[in-house]
């Protein structure tokens, strides 16, 4: 089978599986992203601590495996569903789609499970697992273009897309990336503006100790106090800067469809259960939705904690009471500083 014959197969399967858009790059090095990786502090943070993280290895395909040939990018969109107004501003979408990192005994961990047997089929091998940088990926085989929010976008389908990186063994047909990759105009800045944190420093930049998601799972208590203010109620993820986003006003005004389990997850969800998450409540909500990251439950209840303390809903204070009474050391910390937060807001009101 010819190379381009080969590749026609390979991208009319991405879209009966459901991907919206599948590209294919070489395997040759991502010095770009090299760049920007080394020069963010901190940011082995999101891999375990590492200060030499896996990604940084695999953003050079060939000398983490010299077989490497080639990269398909694949996009699955997700923007097309329609959350629920409890968790819109709790719970990021990418994880409400259950859509990110999915495990293999999901629907949509079985697409790729799919994809990858068809691969086989045609005599392809995927190598490793390895970390690879997917953006750069996805942009590079002409899929999607960056924002200067550090996602990316896939024309109509905005950044509500996840991108996942297939490494094969043999050479395929290579697209181009698009003539412009940011093409965010100059004068705008609202994804910039709209960062809750200041995380986005500019355009295509971070600040790791910033970000809402990084200190939602990082296990110290009260290290980042200033942006635990600065949270809000998410406990999971942020969108803030995708929703002020014009590249993402279509996909926000598309027709969206009810998902059944995020409406029977919306109406069981509450800050207050979460505060004293025990197994059974894990199990069927918090897990199908917010599996990524958190593997310690009572982070879920410490930032259930931080929420209760950003709301200004003094309705909160007995639980929290109890939480401090009962809650783990972090937890415990956690509830004080909302309690003061409520009480003092509550005195002001009050005066």
């Amino acid at each position: 089978m010819d190379t381009q014959t080969l590749t026609d197969k390979i991208k009319w399967k991405a879209l009966e599986l459901g991907y919206v858009r599948c590209g294919i790059t070489t395997a040759d090095d991502f010095p770009d992203f090299k760049a920007i990786l080394q020069s963010r502090t901190h940011y082995g943070f999101f891999y375990g601590g590492n200060d030499n993280p896996p990604i940084l290895a695999g953003a050079s395909p060939k000398t983490i495996d010299p077989q490497a040939k080639s990269i398909i990018s694949l996009i699955y969109s997700y923007g097309n569903i329609d959350f629920p107004e409890q968790l819109i501003d709790v719970i990021g979408r990418c994880y409400q789609a259950r859509c990110y990192s999915p495990p293999a005994n999901t629907v949509n961990g079985q697409r790729l499970e799919l994809f990858r047997a068809f691969l086989k089929e045609l005599g392809i091998n995927e190598l490793g697992p390895y970390w690879l940088p997917d953006r750069a990926i996805a942009v590079r085989s002409g899929v999607a273009t960056y924002g200067k929010n550090n996602l990316i976008y896939a024309d109509e389908y905005g950044s509500f897309i996840i991108a996942t990186s297939v490494l094969v063994d043999v050479e395929l047909a290579y697209d181009s990336p698009k003539e412009n990759v940011r093409p965010c105009p100059d004068s705008c800045t609202r994804c910039i503006d709209a960062c809750p944190t200041g995380a986005i420093t500019g355009p295509g930049d971070l600040n790791p100790d910033r970000c809402i998601l990084r200190n939602q799972f990082s296990p110290d208590a009260l290290i980042f106090e200033d942006v635990f203010d600065l949270i809000g109620t998410r406990i999971h993820g942020c969108d803030a800067c995708q929703v002020a986003c014009p590249r993402n006003h279509h996909a926000l005004k598309q027709t969206h469809v009810k998902d059944p389990l995020l409406e029977r997850i919306a109406a069981e969800f509450s800050l207050e259960k979460l505060l004293f998450c025990d197994d059974d409540y894990y199990d069927k909500v918090v897990h199908p939705i917010m599996y990524n990251y958190i593997s310690d439950v009572d982070l879920f209840r410490r930032n259930a904690a931080i929420a209760m303390g950003n709301s200004g809903d003094a309705s909160y204070i007995p639980a929290l009471e109890r939480a401090v009474e009962e809650g783990s050391e972090s937890v415990r910390a956690h509830a004080l500083r909302a309690l003061e937060k409520l009480r003092s807001s509550q005195a002001a009101g009050q005066a």
